[in-house]
């Protein structure tokens, strides 16, 4: 029995692949939202670490938080979306909050580390991607 709950089916990988990325994609889309419902409240003091000014670094992070999520969730273009996740991530990590307590970087970490995960793994074949592409 403990074999038998130990042993990895190809259909689980594919399973444990659909629920990693819907979890991270749905769960940075709420981190999002808020960002694009509140864009002109936010947009003159948003972080501008690379100093293309704060409204469009707002833009990029909306982008890659609601946008690129939601094609993360679905499994659509996939690997694409996962770009702007990432660069957003490590902006947030290691520029944002730098300087700042493990703490305060600690949830850009939780979603880095899945999208470099589901980037080198793929999305799995319950995606759009495999039935588009049949990746």
């Amino acid at each position: 029995m403990i074999k038998r709950l130990l042993s990895i089916k190809p259909y689980s990988i594919d399973f444990g692949l659909l629920v990693l990325r819907l979890s991270a994609g749905i769960l940075m889309l709420t981190h999002g939202m808020p960002k694009l419902m509140n864009f002109a409240d936010r947009m003159d003091r948003f972080s501008d670490p690379y100093g293309l000014s704060s409204p469009v670094s707002l833009s990029l992070a909306v982008f890659a938080e609601v946008f690129c999520s939601i094609f993360l969730a679905l499994g659509l273009f996939t690997r694409l979306s996962l770009i702007p996740l990432m660069f957003t991530m490590f902006t947030v990590v290691f520029i944002i909050h730098a300087n700042d307590p493990f703490s305060k970087q600690e949830l850009g970490l939780l979603y880095l580390l899945p999208y470099i995960t589901l980037f080198f793994t793929g999305p799995g074949k319950y995606s759009i991607d495999k039935l588009l592409f049949n990746k």
